[in-house]
């Protein structure tokens, strides 16, 4: 990352951004798990976050399709739904799963998502192998170790790593970890159609618009069987009420808008990254504010993942580079053609 950060103003401002997303992003974790630990209902918290960044964002996405969106037709807000079914899905396990266990867990387990992102894009052809080829099989093998990663921190979580210990107990922490796998899932489905969506349809605030609206529709109706009590559908003007304005602005809108406006500044490659620096952001803040200790399995897991996140990371950025000198190579020779000809 230093290379991107010696580049100039022009590379420092989506440094900045990605350290700014990642921090949103461990910071909502550790929020969910003070919430939902001072009684607030994760069903709840996830309605009112998404309808209230539907709400905030509204502005915005009628600005730009005012100005340059292409036309809204019925295949589009298809395509809008189903990738608002999957961020909904991914948000609802990942609330369960950090009430089972912690935000340390569920922040090492997220960084799955670039390793199941690669097998999804190589069933759906986006992606391909080619055997005894050292760049593809780093790929494979990284995609391999980070699943081994994900099932040393959910079967075994080990001492903890300082004074005091505040963990669940195991069959939670297993169940805790099962719903990060998932959540980590449903975002890498999400990568995937995303990145079909935004070829045909290129407007991103409106993308994002109609997710988090038809994100609150599902969640809105699981959460009304969920929750009957209307009491928890009520919120206070102290802890409550400012847990959902940091989820709907910071945790979702800003991170959300970030993480765009950086891949589109400077591709998957440089935001995907920045995963590990949630894992050291989330544990400082879960030991700061919810005095949780690190547990040798997730550190001896997470280390694991991140190995083969970057395998799977070298692995890309490796084949990148011989295409990229395949093409030069072409066009030098097409280049020399005439000359050749001529002499000929």
């Amino acid at each position: 990352m230093v290379r991107w950060v010696n580049g100039g103003r022009g590379k420092l401002l989506p440094f900045l951004g990605m350290l700014l997303a990642m921090l949103t992003q461990s910071g909502s974790m550790v929020v969910i798990k003070f919430a939902m630990t001072d009684g607030i209902n994760k069903y709840v918290m996830v309605v009112y976050s998404m309808a209230l960044s539907s709400f905030f964002l509204l502005p915005f996405a009628l600005f730009q399709h005012r100005s340059e969106g292409p036309p809204l037709t019925f295949s589009a807000l298809c395509s809008f739904l189903l990738l608002a079914l999957f961020v909904s899905s991914a948000q609802i396990m990942s609330y369960i799963g950090i009430e089972l266990s912690s935000p340390t867990l569920a922040s090492a387990i997220l960084n799955l998502v670039p390793a199941f992102t690669f097998v999804l894009a190589l069933i759906f052809r986006m992606e391909k192998v080619e055997w005894r080829n050292f760049s593809s099989e780093a790929k494979v093998l990284g995609t391999v170790v980070s699943i081994s990663g994900a099932f040393v921190v959910i079967l075994y979580k080990g001492p903890p790593i300082g004074m005091k210990v505040q963990f669940s107990t195991q069959l939670n922490w297993i169940l805790g970890g099962i719903c990060c796998v998932a959540d980590s899932l449903f975002t890498s489905m999400w990568y995937i159609y995303q990145a079909s969506v935004a070829k045909k349809y290129p407007a991103v605030t409106v993308i994002l618009f109609f997710q988090f609206l038809f994100s609150t529709i599902p969640c809105g109706i699981f959460a009304l069987i969920s929750v009957r009590d209307p009491t928890e559908w009520k919120l206070s003007f102290d802890a409550g009420l400012s847990v959902v304005l940091y989820q709907a602005i910071g945790a979702t809108m800003l991170r959300y808008v970030l993480c765009t406006w950086c891949v589109h500044r400077e591709g998957p490659l440089f935001c995907a990254m920045f995963k590990p620096v949630g894992i050291i952001f989330t544990a400082i803040m879960s030991a700061i504010f919810l005095g949780e200790n690190l547990g040798l399995g997730s550190l001896i897991g997470g280390v694991i993942i991140v190995v083969g996140f970057y395998a799977v990371l070298w692995g890309k950025s490796r084949e990148e580079n011989n295409d990229e000198k395949k093409v030069e190579n072409l066009e030098s020779s097409c280049h020399n053609l005439p000359l050749l000809q001529n002499r000929v």
